[in-house]
């Protein structure tokens, strides 16, 4: 018996796919229902469903990076978006990122069983492997671009790989490893740069504190800023506001 989670805001919907849905006859059971996005998560790491059937638009829940998560985290899981949010772009996009099906609401049944009915023959014919592993990627690239723009968006605060985990819809240790996978550098790694860069940008005004610049690009302690400087730009925060050819020399130019 394959398990199913259903992930929607609307109790009718949750009891009518629940009772209406001839599971038994499809080799399913349904092991759990949840109202939003990260309640849907937690559901699906402690279940480990099969089947995944999803709104997209509920409060507090980015579908496009809940299903990207989903995807890269869990490649072999199967995933239908039901959902009243009929922008073309967002449906092709999710198609993309590996959905198998986009149902708008209100759908027939026929087309939600058929649609259930193909994630069935996708799991038992344990998928396309070319295919599985173009949409995988695809996914993956959709989380680090994101990660990389949270980061950025969010660099000024104490940022843990936890809470942008979270935010991304993908479990820590997964994140950690795609971010290391797809650019080389470890999370700290990539935080430490882009921080010095927005440094490099405030060294340029004289009248700010190396002290302030170090608090207002997220560090939270002048020696440890230093540090980090050096290492990241080959030159000391003093040296590289006092020499204009330091940017240059760090390219070996």
């Amino acid at each position: 018996m394959y398990k199913a989670v259903i992930i929607d805001d609307e109790p009718i919907i949750v009891e009518g796919l629940t009772k209406a849905v001839d599971w038994k006859s499809l080799q399913c059971e349904v092991a759990g229902s949840a109202p939003d996005g990260l309640s849907g998560m937690k559901l699906i790491r402690e279940v480990e469903p099969d089947i995944v059937i999803s709104d997209i638009c509920m409060p507090g829940l980015n579908g496009l990076k809940m299903i990207a998560g989903l995807r890269s985290e869990f490649p072999s899981m199967q995933i239908t978006i039901l959902t009243g949010y009929r922008e073309f772009e967002y449906a092709r996009e999710a198609i993309s990122l590996g959905v198998t099906r986009f149902l708008l609401k209100p759908s027939k049944m026929d087309e939600i069983q058929e649609a259930i009915r193909a994630m069935c023959d996708k799991l038992a014919a344990s998928g396309h492997p070319a295919e599985a592993e173009a949409e995988s990627n695809e996914a993956n690239s959709f989380i680090v671009k994101n990660a990389l723009a949270f980061m950025r968006e969010h660099y000024a605060e104490k940022l843990l790989l936890s809470e942008m985990a979270e935010e991304i819809y993908v479990s820590q240790w997964h994140l950690s490893k795609l971010l290391n996978r797809e650019t080389g550098q470890s999370f700290s790694e990539l935080m430490n740069g882009i921080r010095i860069e927005k440094a490099k940008e405030l060294l340029k005004d004289p009248s700010m504190r190396i002290s302030d610049i170090a608090e207002a690009v997220g560090f939270q302690d002048l020696p440890h800023f230093s540090r980090v400087f050096k290492k990241v730009a080959g030159v000391s925060a003093n040296e590289y506001r006092n020499n204009p050819r330091s940017e240059a020399k760090e390219d070996g130019t």
